[in-house]
């Protein structure tokens, strides 16, 4: 017979493991799910939690009711069928043990931002005391102080913590009246402005970036175990891949959101991996980045519309190597190589740069420009506006000249100042490069030095102080690039 310590003992286990119990029973999603979110459009639907073992769950939204069962490990997941667009607010309910009901949900467009700090670059750059431009006026310090923002359009801002884990780190959806949207990736929230007047759909934009991080954390680590090229570096559980595990970010401000259903991803990124000089393995880094988040989030062909990192002088900076000029240019080839994983573009920045000392352009609206260009031609198929600036195509030599041939033209090839082309190199075999004079000629460019006879190479913005002015007259800059690979 039990003694009365020992029935209080014993009582207090059976309180504590019915609480537990309770507590585990709970009917739980993550919070990528909340009131006023926007549910992806036209794409099997993925809604997903936790709930007691055994237990049946049931979801209902439009006209569709669907459930499923949780299995030992609580986890549950029901797929709606696609859903038509709709900006008129509906209910979201998921009924379990207890009945949680999401309201004002929208159906249109989810896009998620991601990357290191110009993608965290927020709508208020007073924020983190960013430098205003010098160009013109500044639509951020607008758009914060404005209260017209389109209902339509939601934000769901991913804080920067790791430790939250499995929870996502954010307090949910909103929309643009809330003060949270400041801290929203300003480039996500004119991209996401654009798209909206050009498709009249709503908009959900996914904020979760971090500065300063390489692309290695926000990679899961299997894709790095499954890869070739790195299959000497993950021989062990906590293998390094450059001096970091991968997966960190991943872990903690993407994986709680998975597979929940977005229409593309932005992403800026690369100067944390140009600075340790990856323009190796960056392709193969930027590879299993795309085809691990296109497995997660169930779509193979998952649009990635990708910004190349601005000028900077990277020669400054303390790092292990020493940097040399052209470190940059190589870095901007890897990225462009990129280009060769279906469905991934790019658009380039040469010229949103104030300050060379200043790894952040404050030029973020436009960037999310020439996104939104990428995305309405290739996403949305409105092929209405060009959407490039020039891209070598091809090169020959006529006597002492060479003769670039380029596509994206647009309505042409121009010089955005009205003064000769800059940042045009060439050389002949010996790979000893002079700077060249550059003459538009109709869609190529005639490009020739008094020093060279025979010319044999070109380079174009091959220095990470390049500021060129080729663009065409769409108002867009040339792609930097070079025909030849000598002395790497």
């Amino acid at each position: 017979m039990l003694r009365l310590p020992a029935l209080r003992i014993f009582f207090a286990a059976l309180l504590v493991i019915f609480f537990t119990d309770a507590a585990s029973a709970q009917l739980k999603l993550p919070k990528v799910f909340s009131d006023n979110m926007v549910l992806q459009r036209e794409k099997p639907l993925p809604v997903f939690g936790k709930a007691s073992p055994g237990s049946t769950v049931t979801v209902t939204f439009s006209s569709q009711q669907k459930t499923a069962v949780a299995g030992t490990d609580s986890n549950w997941m029901v797929i709606l069928d696609p859903l038509k667009a709709s900006a008129t607010p509906a209910q979201l309910v998921v009924k379990a043990e207890q009945t949680i009901t999401y309201k004002n949900v929208l159906v249109g467009d989810v896009w998620l931002c991601s990357g290191q700090s110009n993608m965290e670059y927020p709508l208020d750059k007073s924020l983190k005391k960013y430098a205003a431009p010098k160009k013109g006026d500044d639509p951020s310090v607008k758009e914060v102080a404005g209260t017209d923002k389109p209902d339509a359009i939601r934000y769901l801002y991913v804080e920067r913590l790791l430790n939250k884990y499995p929870e996502l780190p954010s307090k949910g959806w909103t929309n643009g009246t809330d003060t949270i949207v400041r801290y929203v990736s300003a480039i996500g929230y004119f991209f996401g402005k654009e798209i909206f007047e050009k498709t009249n759909v709503p908009i959900g934009i996914i904020s979760t970036s971090w500065g300063r991080t390489r692309i290695e954390p926000w990679t899961p680590d299997w894709a790095y175990q499954q890869s070739p090229v790195f299959k000497d570096s993950v021989t062990s559980p906590n293998f390094k891949i450059d001096g970091t595990h991968p997966g960190q970010m991943y872990k903690g401000m993407m994986e709680p959101l998975i597979p929940f259903a977005v229409k593309g991803i932005l992403w800026y990124q690369g100067e944390s991996n140009c600075m340790i000089e990856d323009q190796e393995t960056y392709v193969e880094k930027f590879r299993l980045l795309v085809s691990s988040w296109r497995t997660l989030f169930k779509d193979d062909q998952l649009p990635f519309y990708t910004v190349q990192i601005s000028p900077y002088l990277y020669t400054t900076r303390k790092d292990p190597k020493k940097h040399t000029p052209e470190l940059l240019a190589k870095f901007w080839e890897a990225q462009t190589s990129c280009l060769a994983i279906p469905n991934v573009s790019m658009v380039v920045t040469t010229d949103l740069v104030d300050d060379l000392k200043n790894i952040h352009p404050s030029y973020k609206w436009v960037v999310a420009h020439r996104l939104a260009l990428q995305a309405m031609e290739k996403t949305y198929g409105d092929h209405s506006a060009e959407t490039s600036g020039p891209v070598f195509q091809s090169v020959k030599r006529q006597k002492n000249k060479l003769i670039v041939s380029f596509t994206h033209v647009g309505k042409g090839l121009v010089s955005s100042d009205a003064q000769p082309l800059t940042w045009f190199s060439i050389a002949g075999k010996d790979g000893k490069f002079v700077n060249a004079q550059a003459l538009i000629a109709g869609n190529e460019v005639i490009v020739y030095s008094d020093e060279i006879k025979k010319p044999k190479y070109v380079r174009f913005a091959w220095n990470e102080t390049a500021q060129p002015n080729f663009f065409n007259s769409d108002g867009l800059p040339a792609l930097p690039f070079r025909t030849d690979k000598i002395n790497d």
